[in-house]
């Protein structure tokens, strides 16, 4: 099976070759992405593929749940060298509706060591027990977590220390929260996209719920 996968390659290069003799001559040039995509590992979720963009127009991280861990150095590493290096305008996180992570973080199961990674959302799920025990639906329940984990993750980067050096030198630079739907292949923008500091401080203090 594993000797497919090279065959597809083969079949994937000399397509693109035929129809742009070019492509990887260009390819093989510096990359200058303008994004910074921070998605979920899921394998449903190609992140080039579902913005319409080229392999080297998006700069990539994906781990699961789509996380922004201020301790973690395999994310930090990625956000100094694309804010730093790339100079990219837009860091877009991306979670997605169901998401796996999501729904484990808020099950009572224990799966070993992914806890330890999902407990950022369990204890954003804790506080915040009182509005979701009311949502008696749990795929709902799920799903308005997914969308929550985003609006954390976008104040974590934006309370990071490489995007704040960045805006206090006067660079370009926002971030958005978007979440993808895998039954109908749309992206939701969530509106929280911060440009600057004190709009992360408004976006902290917006109500997570309608009736907070």
């Amino acid at each position: 099976m594993i000797e497919s996968l090279l065959d597809n390659n083969m079949n994937w290069a000399s397509a693109r070759v035929r129809a742009d003799p070019k492509y990887f001559q260009r390819l093989s040039a510096q990359q200058s992405p303008e994004y910074l995509w921070i998605g979920c590992s899921d394998s449903r979720v190609p992140a080039n593929e579902i913005v319409g963009l080229d392999p080297g127009e998006l700069f990539v991280h994906r781990n699961v749940a789509n996380l922004a861990p201020p301790r973690d150095v395999n994310f930090l590493s990625v956000l100094q060298y694309s804010t730093e290096i790339l100079k990219v305008r837009h860091v877009i996180v991306c979670g997605h509706y169901g998401c796996g992570g999501v729904r484990s973080a808020i099950d009572t199961k224990r799966l070993g060591l992914i806890d330890h990674w999902l407990q950022p959302i369990s204890d954003m799920a804790h506080r915040h027990k009182s509005h979701l025990h009311a949502i008696t639906d749990f795929d709902t329940r799920v799903n308005v977590m997914c969308e929550l984990n985003v609006r954390a993750q976008v104040e974590y980067i934006g309370r990071n220390p490489f995007v704040t050096d960045a805006w206090r030198k006067g660079q370009s630079l926002a971030i958005h929260g978007w979440i993808y739907s895998i039954r109908d292949g749309l992206l939701r923008n969530l509106d929280l996209t911060i440009k600057r500091p004190k709009e992360v401080d408004a976006l902290s203090a917006r109500p997570w719920f309608a009736n907070d």
